[in-house]
């Protein structure tokens, strides 16, 4: 019961971020977003994931463009200074400080809409995004945690005898793997690349157990995926492509080698009778 209670919450969360990215080309207000798909702070901070390579639209507070006087787009990066996109109403001005990344611009002209839009979402693209909205009965806001998702690339095969190794390379944030039947399995290994994303191994071996098929289930925000592999009962190589070619072509070499030495010695056993039917 337990498992099929994180099983529909992991689906409810892929629905959500679908969600999140199909409605990426335009903006809700406030309160629908904050039901629909984001869990928004007491402080008025939205925690947003964004899957990569999508277009993330952020939306300012709802506040009428009439009652306006200026606009702050604060965006704060991890290693990189703050940037800042600001529009003034009373003199149709806007100003950016320290603003690099050409992905992050503002959806139109701020006087037509005040939405920020990132295209592409990079990896790169983690961090806070603020909107203050200046006006006469006081200043508003609404930030945003963006956190951007990877995909990873899932890979299964078959190690030595009867034992499989299940793989998610590069995924953000870590994926987590399960196997169906349970086996005798290691600690799972995880792998920490500089980018912020992580290589997740696990390897079972299935000595005693009758299965003759087995399943890797790799669990993942962005979405789950499943492979499978037919157990050999006998002895396999490491798995590893180059390893397998530097087998085969020892046994080819081997098997010429004895060719070449068997044709040497049936070769010379004629010359020596023809010799000594001469003699």
């Amino acid at each position: 019961m337990h498992t099929l209670g994180k099983m529909s919450a992991s689906r409810l969360l892929i629905s959500i971020i679908i969600m999140v990215s199909a409605s990426s080309s335009s903006c809700m207000d406030g309160k629908q977003m904050t039901q629909n798909y984001s869990k928004m702070s007491a402080e008025g901070n939205i925690s947003q994931p964004v899957l990569m390579d999508t277009n993330a639209m952020l939306c300012c507070p709802p506040i009428e463009f009439r009652n306006l006087i200026v606009i702050v787009w604060e965006i704060i990066i991890r290693g990189q200074p703050s940037c800042t996109k600001a529009y003034r109403k009373e003199t149709n001005e806007t100003k950016e400080t320290n603003c690099t990344d050409e992905r992050i611009t503002w959806v139109s002209t701020p006087d037509q809409n005040s939405d920020l839009q990132i295209h592409p979402v990079a990896i790169t693209h983690d961090g806070y995004y603020r909107c203050i909205m200046a006006t006469p009965d006081g200043n508003f806001h609404r930030g945003y945690h963006l956190q951007v998702l990877v995909t990873p690339e899932v890979t299964l095969f078959q190690s030595r005898n009867r034992t499989a190794v299940c793989k998610a390379v590069a995924g953000k944030p870590a994926a987590q793997i399960s196997w169906i039947p349970a086996g005798d399995c290691a600690p799972t290994e995880h792998e920490y690349w500089g980018n912020g994303t992580v290589t997740v191994e696990s390897m079972c071996h299935w000595g005693d157990h009758n299965a003759s098929t087995v399943t890797c289930h790799v669990s993942h925000l962005t979405g789950n995926k499943s492979l499978y592999i037919k157990l050999n009962s006998g002895l396999r190589t490491s798995g590893s492509p180059a390893l397998d070619l530097l087998i085969i072509l020892y046994v080819k070499l081997s098997l010429f080698v004895v060719i070449l030495v068997t044709t040497g010695f049936v070769f010379f056993q004629r010359i020596n009778y023809v010799r000594l039917q001469h003699w």
